[in-house]
């Protein structure tokens, strides 16, 4: 019945199969999970790369495709999926011929049971609908796998609902909504967060930390470079206690001995990791470490206390100051950027102790890397950038946060680290750039020949049997699933592949210019915010003038990461950015596959070491002109 989807999708890639009854919850959200309690949920979906075909099926116009439309639509449908969702410019007659006609409000819209939905003719690339995911997002639904019908008129996706999804910022509600109650008027659309939006990242934290991380790995590093995994558990509620501490007063939620060895982490030099910067002492033994029990304790005391500051906002008991507006912003930050990291050292223990993300479907990857083979390249492999001027950073100075004049000022401020600030102003001279960062097959050459015995063996690969294959949060996968991927290397390894090309790594200024000028963002279809918990191949260069994504990383600069004139270091989280002016820090933009979507704002600067392997960044190769 689906002859037609032979070429770009074969019927053994089709796999008629639902979400078991019994698949994982976060209901118990005080024990790691092991491995024999995974395997049970981890057959709800098929694992030998098919697709696992809806047996319910919607078909509604794009117009009508509203987030709140989508959620009361598939909320009626049996089952927990997946679901198939039909959005169309119109409605194709001969697609939804014997579905039933339902409405819902006054939306009209088509349904179908079963297998026989009658869908033909797709093309052998889907190109991202940005408005079909955001919309999906904001229903918490996500696209498991998509396809465009030759003529464009509808999307075909099978979606299911994950244990978390991030929706774009841009539909996050404001803080306060004209709360007069304290007499002062408070109405906020700017980036100090909701509560809505710290429990939809501390869902995406316990997930992480009490879903991924089994009993016997709380107590192991996955990486040599940094802590056991049960420090940055005890880390994170830690970090906020202290800010909240600083910026409403009172004492720490006990037991408070967690402010001495959960406050800070650890960046020791790679090359010298007795070098490392001010941190907390841990204890030496396993046996001195807290339970989990206990820090799960510590940890809701202080998201009790967190919550209680929101009520007194509301109510006008506590008045709404830049500091604390830009605690919020910051503790939040800080949990969103710690999700990422922790991920990039659980998925070097991925398929041997890290167990794959539970209420996500294992994805497709038959299915996905045939779509990915048949994308299409850019007519010209380069474009020429520049010349530009272009404003870097925002103003947004923590030292005015105690000055009387601005004290209350926080409507309309945008807030962020230190290094982002101030506003400033570069010419940036013509270059030519690759449209795509540099990809796993691309560096496998490279690593096999000319590179030889130069570059290292990325600790995003790892070599089985004779085979390359490319670490995934689901356990290694095949180079030819992954080939088209933007690598992820370190700075030094990217660059000597740039210099090899004819070429360098480009400078921030070059990086952000392009990024500005090509970049989608995730509101635009990128594959950042959990959409996917791997890396796609880069879209910029096709159509749309060339924007598209550039497959969810980071990317490097050639930008030692050093002071800068207005730079005024925090005093919230002291030593964030300046104790790295050691010159071995690289800045990077951009954003990963895990990075959080409010991250993703373009002044954002986030940093690692030249020689540091193992963090989600990729290279793009740029040329002087």
């Amino acid at each position: 019945m689906f002859a037609s989807l032979a070429k770009v999708l074969p019927l053994d890639h089709i796999h008629h199969s639902q979400r078991s009854a019994e698949s994982e919850t976060l209901s118990d959200d005080s024990r790691p999970s092991t491995s024999s309690s995974f395997s049970a949920s981890s057959l709800a979906y098929p694992d030998d790369g098919t697709i696992p075909w809806p047996k319910s099926w919607v078909y509604l116009c794009s117009a009508d495709a509203t987030g709140d439309v989508l959620r009361r639509i598939l909320a009626q449908r049996e089952g927990e999926g997946p679901f198939g969702v039909c959005i169309g410019d119109t409605v194709e007659r001969f697609v939804v011929e014997g579905w039933s006609e339902q409405t819902c409000g006054n939306i009209q819209y088509f349904a179908s049971t079963g297998d026989g939905v009658g869908v033909t003719h797709f093309r052998e690339f889907s190109s991202v609908r940005a408005d079909h995911l955001n919309a999906l997002a904001v229903a918490s639904f996500r696209p498991i796998i998509s396809m465009v019908s030759h003529n464009n008129s509808y999307t075909l996706s099978v979606v299911e609902r994950p244990a978390v999804v991030f929706p774009p910022v841009s539909f996050t509600l404001p803080l306060i909504s004209s709360s007069e109650v304290s007499g002062r008027r408070v109405d906020l659309t700017d980036n100090i967060p909701t509560l809505n939006e710290w429990k939809t990242l501390w869902s995406a934290w316990d997930l992480v930390t009490l879903k991924m991380i089994p009993q016997e790995m709380l107590l192991q590093k996955p990486i040599d470079l940094r802590h056991k995994c049960l420090f940055y558990i005890g880390h994170i509620p830690t970090f906020l206690d202290m800010l909240l501490s600083k910026a409403i007063g009172g004492s720490a939620t006990e037991p408070a001995y967690f402010w001495n060895i959960f406050e800070r982490g650890i960046d020791p030099h790679v090359d010298d990791p007795e070098y490392c910067h001010n941190h907390s002492e841990v204890p030496e033994v396993d046996e001195d470490w807290p339970s989990l029990e206990t820090v799960m304790g510590f940890r809701d005391g202080v998201r009790a206390r967190l919550a209680q500051l929101y009520e007194d906002i509301e109510s006008g008991k506590q008045a709404l100051t830049r500091n604390i507006a830009r605690t919020l912003v910051m503790t939040l930050e800080h949990e969103g950027f710690h999700v990422e990291t922790l991920l990039y050292m659980l998925i070097q223990r991925a398929g041997t102790g890290t167990l794959p993300p539970p209420g996500f479907m294992i994805p497709p990857w038959k299915a996905l890397a045939e779509q990915w083979r048949n994308m299409p390249l850019p007519a010209t492999p380069t474009v020429i950038i520049g010349p530009a001027t272009l404003t870097m950073g925002h103003n947004d100075s923590e030292a005015d946060d105690t000055v009387a004049e601005f004290q209350y000022k926080v409507s309309g401020h945008e807030f962020g680290w230190d290094n982002e600030s101030p506003l400033r102003v570069v010419h940036v001279n013509a270059f030519k750039a690759d449209w795509r960062p540099i990809t796993n097959g691309e560096f496998k050459d490279f690593w096999q020949g000319e590179g030889k015995n130069t570059v290292s063996l990325p600790k995003s690969w790892e070599v089985v049997g004779d085979e390359v294959m490319v670490k995934t949060m689901y356990g290694p996968v095949p180079m030819e699933y992954a080939q088209h991927w933007p690598l992820l290397a370190s700075y030094d390894d990217l660059t000597a592949f740039a210099h090899a090309k004819g070429g360098r790594l480009p400078t921030e200024p070059e990086l952000r210019l392009l990024l500005d000028t090509y970049d989608v963002g995730h509101e635009g279809g990128a594959n950042v915010g959990f959409r996917n918990w791997h890396p796609v191949p880069a879209t910029m260069g096709l159509e749309e003038s060339g924007k598209g994504s550039n497959g969810g990383v980071w990317e490097w600069t050639s930008t030692v990461l050093e002071d800068h004139e207005g730079l005024v270091p925090t005093k919230l989280f002291p030593g964030y950015t300046n104790d790295f002016f050691d010159t071995k820090h690289q800045v990077v933009l951009g954003a990963s596959y895990a990075t959080i979507p409010r991250l993703c704002r373009r002044t954002v600067r986030n940093f690692y070491q030249h020689n540091y392997p193992y963090a989600w960044v990729a290279g793009r190769v740029v040329y002087d002109l």
